[in-house]
Parts: C-alpha cells; sequence; structure tokens
C-alpha cells in the first residue's frame, strides 16, 4: 500500500502517520516503511502477516519551524471475493404466459462484483424487452415461453480487483403449458405458435408499488429502474412531472427500462414517472429523486504572505447539502484549543489577521463536513519581509499570431507585496487599459496583437524594501494559413490525381506540411510525390480512396484542409457524372431578368459542384450556345441578368468531380425589349496616317450591347485649347477621316452609341494627334568619353522640340563595329541601334555590349512616331583590349589505351591579341596519388600552357582506368578568358577504382628534376621498367645533346629499385618533354613529367596500383600460358599414380588381419563392391616426413622398405618388391634421401 505524500515546504520536514485517529508507530511494525525524504508508507506482506491487521482510516502529518500540515483521510480496505453459499437448487416450475424472477443474491465483495448471466454451456443468455436482467443482478422475464425451458440459467459474479469470476449453481425451467406445444410452429411474431395463452395486463417487477424513493449525491450517477410483467410483453416509458427530461443528460438502457443521468446536479431532483402498457392497459410508478451533496468548494482558503503589520484574512466557503459544517485548526489541532492571538479573529468561516508579527507563521486547516463527506484544505500563512524578486525567465521571446490575444507573464514576489507595473521599450507611462490589461499575478494582457505592438516589454516590481524588474521581448507574426485548399475529387482508377495545399506564413517561420489519410500518417514510398505545394498520387487505385489532410505547422500555430478522394473504375465511369437537370421553367419576366428553375438530375455519389447556364438566340448567331454564368451546386433557381432585344432561351449543364452531364432540354424562348445603348465604344483614339489628317478609330459595340435597330455612331472633335466649337459626324463603322489638319496639333474626341429606342452615354473626353512629319535638325557635338573594354560614355547636344514635328520618341543611335585591330580576323558591320530617351539640356548614355579591341562608328538622329531626321556627324572610336572569349571547340578527338588526344581551335572572338593557351586538368577519382596523399578521391589540378598556334595536345595515361578532367582558356595580356570545360570519357569495358581497390600509400619521394625553360609542351612518352640492383641507384637525365645534366640520387634498403626510362620529342618552338617512371617501394608506379615552356616549370606526378597498369589480355600472357601447361601436367601425373596404386592394391591386398581391425573403408558398400588397398597406401614415402602420430604399426608381411621407419629386412618374395622400390641401406637412406624418390609418386611427394 502506498500513499504518497508531497510536500510545499522543503525545509527540515518530519512525517508522521495516525490511524483510526491514533498515532501510528511505524517502527515497532517491521512490515511498514516510511520512504527518505517522502512521507510514502509502504506495507509488505511477503514475509507474512494479514492484510485485514491494517484496515483502517489513515491520516499523513507533515511538520517543520514553520508548521504542522495534514493530508486528506485515506480509508484502506482489504479487497474481498467470497464464495457463493452451497445451495441445492429445484427446478422452477412456471406456466406458460406467467412472469418470472430468477434471483441472483451474489456474494457481498469489495468492492461490489459485477453479476452476468449465462448457461451451463458458458454462452450468454439473450436479452431483449421481455428477458432482462436488472440492476440488482436478478433476471426478470416479463412473461415466460416454452423456448425459456431449453437452457439453463446461471448467474456469475466477476470480482475486478481481484480478477475471479464466482458462479452460482443454475437455475432449470419446467414450463407448464395448456396445449401440446409444436417446435416447427414457433415464430418470432408468435412465440406461443398459434396456441392460446391468456394475455394480461402490466404489472411491475421492480421497484413494486406505485411510489418510491431514490436518493443520489451530487455528480454522481443516477439510475432508475422500471421493470414491468405482462403479456404482450408492455413498453416502457419514462417522464418528468414538471417539466421535460433533459435531453442532453438522460441517456435509456436495456430497452429502455433503466434511466441513467451521468453527472446529478441539482436541478436532477424530482418526481420521475415510468409507464409500462401494452393493449389491455397501462400502469405507472413515480420514483422521487432526492439529490444530496457532500461537501464542495467555493471559496478554497489559499496561501497567504503578509509582511509584519500588515492585514489579512482565510477565507473558507463550502456548501453541500445538508449545508456542511466549518472547522478551523492550526497546526492540526483545533484552533479553539491554541492559544489565544490578539491578532488573529475567527469568524466562522473566514479568519481575519491584523498587525501580524514576526514569527506568528503557521499552517491552517479548514475542515468542511457534512454526513455525506469532508473536505479538507492547509493554508499556509507566513509573515516574512523580503524585497521584490522576479521568478521567471530573464529577457524570455515570446512569438505570437497577429490579430490573437496575447498574455506576456511576469511572476513575481515580495513581502510586502509589491506594485506591479509595464512599459514598452522602456518609455511612456505604465501600461494598462484600452489594448492593455494588467492582471494581479502580474501578467500583461494585448487584446489583439499587432505589428506594431512588437518590442521589448519591461516589468518593473517596486515596494517599499527595494525594485525588481525584467524584460519580454514580443515579436508579431502573420499566421499560418492554407491559401489553396485541396479539394473533394473522383478520379477514374489508373489516373493521376493532384491535392493542392499552398501555404501562406510569416517568412521568418519555418514551416512543415504533413498530409495524413484518414487520420493516419500517409507512407509517402516511391509512388506519391509530395512538393511545397501539393501531393500527386499517379496510378490511383481503390487502395488510395479516403479522406486526405494538409496540415501545415510552425512553431507557433498551424493550419489543415481536408478532402475526399472517390476512385471510380473505367468501365463505369460515365454513369457517375450527374443526369441533366430537368423541367427547366421561366418566371419572373422583367425587361432584363428573368427566373429560371431546375430540377437537379441524379448526382450518382459524386456531388454536385456548380450548375452551368447557357444561351442561344436567333438574331446574330442562331444555332450557337454561349455561356451566361455558372451557379452553386446547392442551388435550383436562379435570376438570370440579361441584355435588352435578344430572343433568348436556356438550358443547364450540371458539373461534378466526374465531368459535366449532358445538356438539359431548352427552355421555353424569352425575348427582351428594347432600350438605348448601355455601353460606351471602346478603344477611342486619334491618330495621324499622314501629315495632314487624323484617323478617329474605335471599336464597335458587340451584338449583344446594341440593345436595339439601326445602331450607329456620333463622333465629336475639335482642336484642344482654342475655344472653338465641336465638329461631328455619325456614321455606322468604325472609322472617320478628319482632312486637312496642321501638322501634330492635339484635338479632343468623345462618341456616342445611338439606336433606334435613344442614344447612349457620352464617352470621356481623349486627346487624339494629327500626322507627324519628318523632324528637321540633327543631334551635334556627338561625342564619347571614357572607352572601356566593352562599353563607352557618349554625348551630345539636343535638338529644338519644334523640330522634332511629332511626338518625341527618343534619340537613335546607329553604331557599327568596323574592323577587328586583330590583324586578319574578318567582323560584321552590321548596324545597330540604342534609344536614348532624354530631354536634359546636355544629354549623355552609355553604350554597352560591345566588343574588345575592336574600331567602331556612329552616328545619331532624332525620332519621333513616324520618322527620323537627319545624321549627326559620325564619330569612331576604339574599344580596349580584354580577355578572349572560350575556344571554338575543344574535344577529345580520340582515346586509345594509354592515350588521349586533346583539340581545340580559336576563339571566335580573341578580343586582343592571343599570346597562347591555359590548360587545367585533374585526375579524376581514379587516382591514387590524390586518395594516397590527400585523402581525397580527386587529383591535384595541373597546369599546362601553349604558344597561340597550338590547337592540341597529347597526355599518355598511366593507366586506361584514369580519368581527367580539362579546364581550357585562352589568354591575351590582359588575363584568361571565359574556360572550357570538358572531361574524359569512359572505354566501354572500363571499370571505376573504388577506395577498397587503391594501393598502399603512397611513400617514395620524386627524384629532383633539372630547372627547365618556361614554355608549353607537345605530346609526352612514359615507359616503364622494373629490375633488382643493388640499394643505391644514380639517374641521369639529359635535357638536349649539348646542355644541361641532371642526375638524382636516392638510396634505398628494398629490393625494388627505381629505374629511369628517358624519352625526348622535340616540337617547333618546343624545348622538350622529358618523362620519367619511379617503381615504389610498393610496387606503384609513379610518373613525374616536366614540361618546358615559356611559362614556370610544371611537374605533373601521376600514380597508379600495379593492378591497372597496361590492361591487357590476360590470355596473351607469357606467364599465364606457362602457368596453365604445368597444371595441366601435375593433373596428368597425378592421374598416372592413382592409377598405378589402383591397380597394385587390387591384385595385392596385404592386410595384417590379426593386429589391424578392419578399416572403415573396406565395409561393404552399398552396391555389394569393397575397396581393396594396401596399408603401405597411408605409409609415408621415401624422403617425405614420418606419419603426424609416428605410432603406425608394421605388419610382417607388409612393404616395409618401402617406408622410411622398416629395418631393411623382407619377408615376402623379392619379386612382389621389386615391382615397386630397390632395396637400400640404411646408411644410404640416411645420406641420400632426396635420391629415394624412383617413381612418379615419390617425386610429387617430394615436391610437395
Amino acid at each position: 500500500v502506498k500513499s504518497l505524500i508531497k510536500s510545499q515546504i522543503h525545509e527540515q520536514i518530519k512525517f508522521s502517520w495516525r490511524r483510526n485517529g491514533k498515532f501510528f508507530n511505524i517502527v515497532k511494525d517491521p512490515r511498514v516503511t516510511m520512504r527518505k525524504r517522502s512521507g510514502t508508507l509502504e506495507i509488505g506482506f511477503r514475509s507474512g502477516g494479514r492484510p485485514e491487521d491494517y484496515e483502517g482510516e489513515y491520516q499523513c502529518f507533515a511538520s517543520n519551524d514553520h508548521g504542522v500540515a495534514l493530508s486528506n483521510k485515506i480509508l484502506l480496505r482489504v479487497s474481498k471475493a467470497p464464495l457463493w453459499p452451497k445451495e441445492v437448487l429445484e427446478p422452477v416450475v412456471v406456466t406458460e404466459g406467467s412472469p418470472l424472477v430468477l434471483p441472483c443474491n451474489p456474494p457481498p465483495g469489495l468492492p461490489p462484483p459485477f453479476t452476468f448471466w449465462m448457461n451451463s454451456a458458458m454462452t450468454p443468455i439473450p436479452q431483449d424487452k421481455r428477458v432482462s436482467m436488472g440492476l440488482n443482478g436478478d433476471l426478470y422475464f416479463s412473461n415466460v415461453i416454452a423456448q425459456d425451458a431449453y437452457t439453463d440459467y446461471s448467474c456469475n459474479a466477476r470480482f475486478l480487483f481481484t480478477h475471479t469470476i464466482q458462479q452460482k449453481n443454475p437455475f432449470t425451467l419446467k414450463v407448464q403449458t395448456k396445449e401440446p406445444y409444436n417446435d416447427t410452429s414457433y415464430n418470432a411474431t408468435d412465440p406461443y405458435g398459434g396456441r392460446k395463452v391468456a394475455e394480461s395486463t402490466p404489472t411491475f417487477l421492480s421497484p413494486s408499488g406505485s411510489e418510491s424513493s431514490k436518493m443520489v449525491l451530487r455528480d454522481e450517477q443516477l439510475l432508475l429502474e422500471c421493470i414491468a410483467a405482462g403479456l404482450p410483453t408492455p413498453a416502457i416509458k419514462w417522464f418528468k412531472k414538471g417539466g421535460d427530461l433533459p435531453a442532453q443528460k438522460v441517456k435509456l438502457e436495456n430497452f429502455n427500462k433503466t434511466l441513467k443521468i451521468v453527472s446529478v446536479s441539482e436541478e436532477d431532483a424530482g418526481v420521475y414517472v415510468c409507464m409500462a402498457n401494452n393493449h389491455l392497459g397501462s400502469i405507472r410508478h413515480s420514483i422521487f429523486v432526492q439529490v444530496k451533496a457532500a461537501p464542495y468548494w467555493l471559496d478554497k482558503p489559499t496561501d497567504l504572505v503578509l509582511a509584519p503589520d500588515e492585514n489579512g484574512r482565510l477565507v473558507c466557503r463550502a456548501n453541500g447539502n445538508p449545508k456542511p459544517n466549518i472547522q478551523w485548526l492550526i497546526n492540526g489541532q483545533p484552533i479553539d484549543s491554541s492559544p489565544p492571538n490578539m491578532n488573529r479573529e475567527v469568524l466562522g468561516d473566514t479568519i481575519i489577521f491584523r498587525s501580524v508579527q514576526m514569527g506568528s507563521s503557521a499552517v491552517y486547516q479548514c475542515n468542511a463536513s457534512n454526513q455525506h463527506g469532508y473536505l479538507l484544505a492547509n493554508a499556509f500563512v507566513s509573515v516574512l519581509d523580503m524585497p521584490p524578486r522576479m521568478l521567471g525567465p530573464k529577457n524570455q521571446l515570446i512569438k505570437v499570431i497577429e490579430n490573437n490575444r496575447t498574455f506576456l507573464d511576469c511572476p513575481f514576489f515580495g513581502s510586502p507585496l509589491p506594485e506591479l507595473r509595464w512599459f514598452k521599450n522602456g518609455q511612456g507611462s505604465g501600461l494598462d487599459g484600452g489594448q492593455y490589461r494588467v492582471y494581479i499575478n502580474g501578467t500583461l494582457e494585448i487584446k489583439r496583437a499587432r505589428a506594431e505592438d512588437e518590442g521589448t516589454y519591461t516589468c518593473v516590481a517596486n515596494s517599499i524594501l527595494g525594485k525588481a524588474e525584467n524584460q519580454v521581448r514580443l515579436e508579431v507574426k502573420e499566421p499560418t494559413r492554407i491559401v489553396r485548399a485541396p479539394e473533394h475529387q473522383s478520379a477514374i482508377r489508373g489516373s493521376t490525381v493532384r491535392f493542392d495545399c499552398k501555404v501562406k506564413s510569416d517568412p521568418s517561420l519555418p514551416v512543415t506540411v504533413a498530409w495524413t489519410k484518414d487520420d493516419k500518417p500517409l507512407n509517402h514510398g516511391w509512388r506519391l510525390k509530395k512538393d511545397d505545394e501539393s501531393l500527386t498520387i499517379p496510378n490511383v487505385n481503390e487502395g488510395d480512396e479516403g479522406a486526405y489532410t494538409c496540415t501545415v505547422k510552425s512553431e507557433i500555430d498551424q493550419d489543415s484542409a481536408s478532402a475526399r478522394l472517390t476512385i471510380i473504375t473505367p468501365l463505369n465511369h460515365l454513369k457517375y457524372r450527374p443526369d441533366p437537370p430537368m423541367d427547366l421553367d421561366l418566371s419572373d419576366p422583367a425587361a432584363r431578368s428573368v427566373r429560371l428553375t431546375w430540377i437537379p438530375g441524379n448526382d450518382h455519389r459524386s456531388p454536385i459542384t456548380e450548375f452551368l447556364v447557357q444561351f442561344e438566340e436567333d438574331r446574330w448567331e442562331p444555332g450557337r450556345w454561349r455561356n451566361l454564368s455558372t451557379y452553386p451546386g446547392d442551388l435550383n433557381s436562379v435570376i438570370l441578368q440579361l441584355a435588352p432585344f435578344v430572343n433568348y432561351q436556356f438550358r443547364v449543364i450540371a458539373i461534378n468531380s466526374v465531368g459535366q452531364s449532358q445538356p438539359s432540354r431548352p427552355s421555353p424562348r424569352y425575348k427582351t425589349t428594347g432600350a438605348a445603348p448601355d455601353a460606351i465604344p471602346r478603344g477611342l483614339r486619334g491618330w495621324g496616317s499622314k501629315k495632314d489628317n487624323m484617323e478617329i478609330t474605335w471599336e464597335p459595340l458587340l451584338d449583344l450591347e446594341r440593345n436595339g435597330a439601326n445602331l450607329h455612331y456620333c463622333v465629336w472633335w475639335r482642336r484642344k485649347d482654342t475655344g472653338e466649337e465641336w465638329s461631328n459626324v455619325t456614321t455606322v463603322g468604325s472609322k472617320h477621316i478628319v482632312q486637312n489638319t496642321e501638322t501634330y496639333v492635339p484635338y479632343e474626341i468623345k462618341i456616342q452609341a445611338i439606336n433606334n429606342v435613344g442614344s447612349g452615354p457620352e464617352s470621356n473626353v481623349v486627346i487624339g494627334y494629327s500626322g507627324e512629319d519628318e523632324p528637321t535638325d540633327a543631334p551635334t557635338d556627338l561625342r564619347v568619353s571614357k572607352v572601356d573594354i566593352n562599353k563607352t560614355y557618349i554625348h551630345w547636344k539636343p535638338v529644338d522640340p519644334n523640330s522634332v514635328r511629332g511626338e518625341f520618341k527618343e534619340y537613335r543611335l546607329y553604331y557599327w563595329r568596323e574592323s577587328s585591330l586583330v590583324p586578319g580576323l574578318v567582323v560584321s558591320k552590321e548596324k545597330k541601334t540604342k534609344g536614348f530617351y532624354s530631354t536634359m539640356a546636355e544629354p549623355s548614355g552609355i553604350l554597352s555590349d560591345l566588343v574588345p579591341y575592336s574600331k567602331y562608328k556612329m552616328f545619331m538622329v532624332v525620332a519621333n512616331s513616324r520618322f527620323e531626321g537627319p545624321r549627326s556627324n559620325t564619330v569612331e572610336f576604339t574599344t580596349k583590349e580584354g580577355v578572349p572569349d572560350a575556344p571554338r571547340f575543344f574535344r577529345i578527338n580520340r582515346r586509345s589505351f594509354d592515350t588521349i588526344y586533346l583539340e581545340w581551335d580559336k576563339p571566335l572572338e580573341p578580343n586582343g591579341i592571343l599570346i597562347g593557351y591555359r590548360l587545367k586538368y585533374q585526375i579524376g577519382e581514379n587516382n591514387c596519388l590524390s586518395s594516397h596523399i590527400n585523402g581525397s578521391r580527386e587529383g591535384r589540378e595541373q597546369l599546362a600552357t601553349f604558344l597561340p598556334n597550338a590547337t592540341d595536345f597529347t597526355l599518355r595515361l598511366p593507366d586506361r582506368s584514369t580519368r581527367y578532367k580539362f579546364y581550357l582558356s585562352a589568354l591575351t595580356q590582359v588575363g584568361a578568358g571565359e574556360v572550357y570545360a570538358e572531361e574524359s570519357p569512359h572505354f566501354t569495358n572500363e571499370v571505376e577504382l573504388t577506395d577498397a581497390s587503391v594501393a598502399s600509400p603512397f611513400t617514395p619521394t620524386p627524384p629532383p628534376l633539372a630547372t627547365l625553360p618556361p614554355t608549353a609542351i607537345a605530346p609526352t612518352t612514359i615507359s616503364t621498367s622494373t629490375s633488382t640492383t643493388p640499394t643505391t641507384t644514380t639517374s641521369t637525365t639529359t635535357t638536349t645533346p649539348s646542355t644541361t645534366t641532371t642526375t638524382a640520387t636516392e638510396a634505398t634498403t628494398t629490393t625494388t629499385t627505381p629505374v629511369v626510362v628517358i624519352t625526348k620529342r622535340t616540337d617547333q618552338n618546343v624545348l622538350g618533354t622529358y618523362s620519367l617512371t619511379h617503381h615504389g617501394p610498393d610496387n606503384t608506379h609513379c610518373f613525374h613529367s616536366s614540361l618546358l615552356s615559356l611559362a614556370p616549370p610544371c611537374v605533373c606526378v601521376l600514380c597508379m596500383s600495379p593492378a591497372y597498369i597496361d590492361q591487357v589480355d590476360i590470355a596473351t600472357q607469357g606467364w599465364f600460358i606457362g602457368l596453365m601447361c604445368a597444371i595441366a601436367l601435375i593433373i596428368l601425373i597425378l592421374l598416372i599414380v592413382c592409377f598405378i596404386k589402383r591397380s597394385r592394391g587390387g591384385k595385392y591386398p596385404v592386410r595384417d588381419k590379426k593386429d589391424l581391425p578392419l578399416d572403415p573403408v573396406d565395409q561393404n558398400n552399398q552396391d555389394g563392391s569393397f575397396d581393396y588397398h594396401s596399408d603401405e597406401d597411408n605409409k609415408p614415402l621415401q624422403g617425405s616426413q614420418t606419419s603426424l602420430d609416428g605410432n603406425v604399426k608394421e605388419s610382417d608381411d607388409s612393404l616395409v622398405d618401402y617406408g622410411e621407419g622398416g629395418d631393411g629386412q623382407f619377408n615376402e618374395d623379392g619379386s612382389f618388391i621389386g615391382q615397386y622400390t630397390v632395396k637400400k641401406d640404411k646408411d644410404e637412406t640416411e645420406g641420400n634421401e632426396s635420391s629415394e624418390a624412383t617413381s612418379p609418386v615419390n617425386a610429387i611427394y617430394s615436391l610437395a
């Protein structure tokens, strides 16, 4: 038994227990222990003892220097599961149609058992409105039928705490019938099989009489029961006098025989009436329900902190039925028996403290009790003085969603109680009122957080003992919401479905989007595709059907949306389209509207999402159906907005997620009356097609905008700002030309549509212009400044605006590339233009995208909308030299086992004088050198430079599995140009090296190379060889027949010595190329190439594992052919020896049958054959090692001298032995063992 007591005061606490109101001495009872640092009491019975001896009422007391606190009382009882009393039950005899009660009377247990009825076969007794179990466990029969005797009835009691079930002896029924009973005549509607059984009016089996009472405690469960007898079985109904049954709280169970209210309150008291009736009559029973209440808190006392000389109060208010009695205690003792205190006054349920003093701290208990229960509360009254202090975390960051109610906490403490005020950003007066509210516990409420509420809030607690403050930083974020939610869909099996889930959130808040299907996490797998805004399900099937929910979460909020997916099989998907609407009807006619009503067709389990209304008119486009409007799928009657002077008929199409229905049948025609035009012609403008006219154009009205017959247009125009009268013309076209105008003058224009009914509204006045003419002046003083590689600044003097003679568009610059400064380079002289719009007095601009190192020419004109003016002066300028473009092409032209050929062409635009090419290359992932030295999978970057006339390069490979990355760029004096990158391709039979296949780490140091002249190289040839030499090697490299010689000396202790093989190739403008091969001590091969160029010296080091050097067909190698021949010869010799031994063993089986047992291999085989062999077969041969055990026994008739251990004497015929070996003396044998192998098998064993 464990009762956990947690103390709120963490000083030296002492715990004690009382049992049945008396001190419980724990020390004297070995079965009872108390946990350290807690008041938990443990009672163990593993070593014996009766739990019944410890039953009783327990209460814990916790005390320290400040007072004593009490726990609630704990009632300890031992659970019991008593056996059913032994009894002999006689068969129950009952007349058919009579009521019956089978008593259960379970043995009393703690807690009470759960009862149920079963038969001897452990099958539950079926219950219905005729047969049911009551609240007391008895089984009630409203009337008995003959079938009830076919089984027995046993009451079972299940004790939940001990997990045991007790079974009562079964009842046996004997049903007496007045007429013979036939099983075949039984049916559910006539359980008596057509026999006449006396009917009876209803009577109550439980409860008895016409009235009863029931008392229930507040918040407990109320169960009222009415079980009636009668034939036919009565029906039960419930009522409450003076009102209706509370539908939200009342639940009827057990075929309406039980009324249950889960949590009872005072208003549930009253008179409940149950009525039982059948066609013979009815009967009523009234139950008077009283609701009592154990004490419950109205105002529970709480801890109180007072400063010296302060006043305070403790309040303890409780309610109950009957009214509870309030008793005060101090430190566990009745307050009446405590010493009097002038600073304390008890007034019923309140204690008033006045001018408290230090040292008067104590724990007060309030006990509220009546006969139904009690309440106990501890309240610690602490008298102390303490300056203000903040209890919450410092400088807390709070993130909230915009427009949400927000609370900023500032827990504090102090005695006396400090005054708390809030400030924002350290300025202004305290925050309270309006948008803000400060609670007594220090919390600041912001009723609706907005972006301007962001900032730092400071809470300050002040008292006479000091001040404390804390800060809270508030950030207001935009809400996370789904702006495009997934929609319900019906999809054909095998098609692709996409659910949208577009999210909008605060940019500073990371969000996660998760999908669920039927409220379970969705396993995306390989088939489902999810991105930030959607979920795509390809090839849908029936298993994909369900409800899909998109949930988006941030750290402070979330949003979700759901949609359902319905799968349709391809064979019947057409039937899921809705049927066409029916019975279209027109009503409520008006000049420009009419009401259309229809009856929707069958939606075939896919809801109609919208209706499309179409119309057809017979005046302008008869027979063509056009869309009028769409309406939501839940409407079937709408008002259609129509145009005048149209003869309409309508039809409706229903739409669901599968598709559209067929159109409905057309409605009757409805003709609207004519009206004046409502629309104003659009696109009105005036412009000059010639220098002395102005064309006024507009878009004609649509057919449905005519509103009547004989449509025409009235057009007005006049010179702007002259005050002259309007000129006008009426026309049926969409254009009018005003002749004989001045050049480029503004006009005011307006238009109006007119039909037979009347005139439409006038348009707004627009400004048009007459025609333009060629400008008369040219820009002057065109010049350039700050000419750069690809741009320059241009300047000119503007023209007089009046000379433009039209709408000024731009200063148009014509420029072209006259030539390139690169000799022999042909360029295109195509003219290009660039416009500059400027009205400044000294205009200028930037001309960019020029080609470097080129000569340009340019001139400028002024342009209006139609014409260009005369040319300005022509200017020449030259751009500076730049970096070249990328080479025209760069490719690996061909590749053999050990060579890569690179080829390129000059750049299309050198942008200067080419001085060469730069090639950077890097050994790729299969380079053992990089993995040995650097630990990476890529080699060190190498550099080569070439003269400008070089267009190819040959690179010898250390092995064919090595791959390179190449980066080529052209050079000018300015620098390197755009890089062209390529990578060497795989061979078809090439195998990529892996880390596991790389040889041991690279250790040898490459020999020093001579200092070489700087220039580019031609192809290099590298060769390898291996030899065994003394430990010191001297290598000499000759650069030219008559120039520098470099000597490299290397000392080593290995048997594999570096060998240098030197090759030289000279080309035009190339000083030389040198290569050496170094065979490292780990049998790796490293190639060092020194390249001679005009650039600084460059050294390339290539290294590889021997397994990948010169990989050729292994079948053509001499060592492989020799190995195969040796293996074949050995196999042939072994076959000959086996044949000889088999023949010898078959003819002469020699065995000492007395000394040696029959060997297992000599046993008869399954097929009846025997395997004969001699013991000599297992003896060591002459010249070989002895047997492992050394204890092989030699028989007298064996070939002793054929082995090592004999005594040299024969007991057999010499001719018999002679075919295997020759007799040798012991001395000879010891002196020349290797010569004793006189047979092929001896030779083989000697080799082994």
